[in-house]
């Protein structure tokens, strides 16, 4: 049903059903006509051509011609045309000339028409002269008009026509009426489909991309023509309307975007600050503790003796640092992690590197007789972020370091380099013997300011960032990372991008 509603809504089936509509309505027009006005009209021509015949005639008989030749033929030829009876009499009721002898012969017959024109009151046309009147003859069941008149000479002229004619031509018309009409109605829908077709297939075009442009689907567009007509015009004016939609659209969604980069870089800067904040007062409590207790304690000269007044002076310096530390580590980590730090990349050595990192730790390393193995390989080149990198290496070192403990007789930390050449991807690994760390802590330990060993003080326990920030760097380079435990101890690990 919805279909058939679809369908008829069509220009291709509106155009049809209107011409159908206007065929009928002209048909039926055309019916009326024949129907009301056709006879009217037809007594009205007939008249004329009746009195044109009398006129001659009359003209004829007032000539006072003597060869009726040329009379008789033009009579003649007038009956046949107009299936007339013409009969012309004396003034002493004697037949001069007749189309038809069974018209009038005699003149009882005179007097039967005198009496049928007496009884009909049906005139048609009538002057002082002329009379024109229709009557039915009963007997053979036929309709007339009769024509009777007195020419100037005497004579009297009657002349008969068959009415009946009349409404054969008026039946005749409005048949021909009908098979016109659907004849018309035939050709009519055949010339409508192709010509709607033509009209309807560009509308028909440009709708369907009026509906993608709808969708926000601007890739469409209409294919103009030479022609300059009105649907051309308008494939034009959309294809224009398309593209400044599309750029409109384009050019809000860039802005869109753009502002919902600005929301979330505001959005993350919120949460930066609500950080920071949150981990530097969790943070600072002791340090600050100390410090003011240990300031109080020589504001109120607790000890008078000058190596207590500088232990707590050295006790207070130590803090300070301390929290001077904490708080660059702290916004170094909210900058890595919020994406507010940008990397300096360029290709180094990182066994280079390493080596550094190792010959600034020689003091401590010699203090708590760690031995380090190194394979001091050739020269492996990455890409990356010197600084940084340095960093993530002495946090594992460092942390290697706090963690090292004898076991089976040695107490060593080895680092080691693995270059995938097929992958470009150069591994890194610190190992430190002494305890594993706890199945539970292995992911928690790169949180901040989580500390496995709850036990540690404050001298050994370091800030509690140092692997946040190594997981910070490494989520900016998208490189993996991580801790495995060993059979004699543990084993962080990091990877880079290898270059030679």
């Amino acid at each position: 049903m919805e279909n058939i509603k679809q369908k008829f809504k069509s220009i291709r089936i509106k155009l049809f059903l209107t011409l159908c509509v206007v065929v009928i309505i002209i048909i039926a027009f055309l019916i009326l006509t024949n129907n009301f006005v056709l006879e009217s009209f037809y007594l009205h021509s007939k008249t004329k051509n009746l009195l044109s015949i009398y006129e001659k005639i009359n003209n004829y008989y007032l000539q006072q011609q003597t060869d009726s030749t040329a009379l008789e033929l033009e009579l003649k030829r007038a009956a046949i045309n107009n299936n007339l009876d013409i009969v012309i009499q004396s003034d002493k009721n004697i037949s001069v000339y007749s189309t038809n002898r069974d018209f009038i012969s005699n003149s009882d017959n005179t007097n039967l028409i005198n009496n049928m024109l007496q009884q009909n009151k049906k005139i048609v046309y009538k002057n002082d002269k002329i009379v024109i009147q229709k009557f039915e003859d009963k007997t053979n069941g036929i309709t007339f008009l009769m024509f009777s008149t007195e020419l100037d000479n005497g004579y009297k002229l009657y002349i008969r026509m068959p009415f009946a004619s009349i409404r054969e031509s008026v039946k005749i018309s409005n048949n021909f009426l009908y098979l016109f009409g659907g004849i018309t109605i035939l050709i009519g829908g055949i010339v409508v489909s192709f010509i709607s077709r033509k009209f309807t297939a560009p509308i028909l075009e440009l709708n369907a991309i009026a509906d993608k442009m709808s969708k926000l689907d601007f890739s469409h567009k209409y294919r103009t023509t030479d022609t300059d007509d009105e649907i051309n015009d308008l494939g034009k004016s959309i294809n224009t309307m398309s593209d400044k939609l599309e750029r409109t659209i384009k050019q809000l969604r860039e802005n869109n975007i753009e502002l919902e980069k600005d929301i979330e870089e505001k959005s993350k800067i919120d949460e930066m600050r609500k950080q920071f904040i949150s981990d530097v007062s969790h943070e600072l409590k002791t340090p600050i503790a100390l410090i003011q207790g240990y300031a109080e304690g020589l504001i109120e000269n607790v000890n008078t003796d000058e190596e207590s007044r500088k232990f707590y002076a050295s006790v207070i310096l130590d803090e300070a640092n301390k929290m001077d530390k904490l708080v660059r580590q702290l916004l170094e980590l909210m900058k890595l992690e919020y994406g507010k730090r940008e990397f300096n990349n360029k290709e180094f050595d990182i066994c280079e590197l390493i080596r550094e990192v190792i010959r600034k730790s020689k003091v401590i390393l010699e203090e708590n007789n760690i031995e380090v193995e190194f394979e001091d390989n050739d020269a492996v080149i990455v890409l990356a972020d010197d600084f940084y990198i340095e960093q993530v290496i002495t946090n594992y070192f460092t942390n290697a370091m706090k963690h090292a403990q004898e076991k089976d007789g040695e107490k060593k930390i080895r680092i080691s380099i693995n270059s995938n050449i097929e992958n470009k991807t150069a591994r890194i690994t610190v190992f430190n013997t002494g305890e594993q760390i706890k199945e539970e802590d292995l992911n928690r330990i790169w949180n901040r300011f989580y500390k496995a060993d709850e036990s540690r003080n404050r001298e050994d326990g370091g800030t509690g960032i140092g692997l946040s920030l190594v997981k910070a760097i490494m989520h900016n380079y998208k490189k993996e990372y991580g801790v495995i435990n060993k059979e004699n101890g543990v084993e962080f690990y990091f990877d880079l991008e290898l270059i030679a």
